[in-house]
């Protein structure tokens, strides 16, 4: 090869190279280089979750901060609709907190599924109830645990407000559409509290996300029917008291909010889901999935 063809592909390869590496540059700096905050709020049951995924985002993207708290997905709901947070979680689908106008204004991601299983002071005695002992329970019928099994110890609610979403899921799917009654002096939508409360107070009953019950904190968890609230039993159709979990933006997100809400739904991201205690929707039975509406 002439001196002059050397010197000709030598400058190409240069240039390749040159262009190559501005290439791998842009894309490494697309990957880590968003920057802004995104304020999330909502439900208290996906919280777990969205303060991994922010903890993570946040570490790939130092330029970005991601602030996370509950409240409850009915105040979630309401705050990403009146637009003073960017996204709103909830365990509910917008139209059953929202007026329909507000509801059709926003759109939904849906993140995981989330099982509520409930909860008591060991002292209680009680490892299963039926459906209709469990609806007993927390309308107030029955007082003691000895009238269900268990101990001669006091029955305690420990409630959520109204505008909670797990209390929504539960009094739907567990108690069957009945209301329970709420305890002024023990009420919560934290169920980091409520974990506490219920460790606490000697006979007290309450009910929480799985993803609570995985760093095993020294509560029981009932059964109901004799069937434990765990993931297999969601996606085989067995155990009912699950919601899938939404996280609501006003309109198309943009800038951070969608990249967090992008990596936060990746399959990535996706494999930490289950050993939070969350499930996957994909894994849901057609017997599971005939329980809901269809999702929107």
């Amino acid at each position: 090869m002439s001196n002059k063809k050397t010197k000709v592909v030598a400058v190409a390869l240069a240039l390749l190279a040159i262009v190559t590496g501005c290439v791998i540059g842009s894309s490494k700096a697309d990957a880590k280089g968003v920057s802004g905050t995104v304020n999330v709020a909502g439900s208290s049951a996906l919280l777990p979750l969205v303060q991994s995924a922010a903890k993570s985002f946040m570490d790939a993207n130092p330029n970005c901060v991601v602030n996370t708290n509950g409240g409850g997905s009915g105040q979630g709901l309401q705050q990403v609709s009146d637009g003073t947070i960017d996204i709103g979680d909830s365990d509910l689908f917008a139209d059953e907190k929202l007026d329909k106008k507000s509801a059709a204004k926003l759109v939904d991601h849906q993140v995981a599924i989330t099982a509520i299983a409930p909860v008591i002071n060991k002292d209680a005695g009680v490892t299963n109830l039926t459906t209709k002992q469990l609806i007993d329970v927390f309308t107030g019928k029955v007082t003691n645990w000895k009238q269900v099994g268990g101990n001669d110890v006091k029955i305690v609610l420990v409630s959520r407000p109204s505008s909670s979403g797990t209390r929504a899921t539960f009094e739907q799917y567990a108690l069957k559409g009945h209301a329970s009654l709420s305890n002024a002096s023990l009420e919560t939508d934290d169920s980091g509290t409520l974990i506490q409360m219920i460790q606490s107070v000697e006979g007290s009953i309450g009910y929480v996300a799985l993803s609570y019950l995985t760093g095993n904190p020294e509560v029981g968890v009932v059964s109901i029917d004799g069937v434990k609230p765990n993931l297999t039993n969601v996606y085989n159709g067995k155990y009912n008291v699950w919601s899938y979990e939404h996280m609501y933006t006003k309109g198309q997100p943009k800038g951070a909010a969608k990249a967090f809400l992008k990596s936060m739904m990746s399959k990535e991201y996706g494999k930490k889901i289950e050993a939070m205690g969350y499930g996957v929707a994909y894994k849901l039975s057609d017997k599971a999935k005939a329980t809901r509406k269809v999702t929107k």
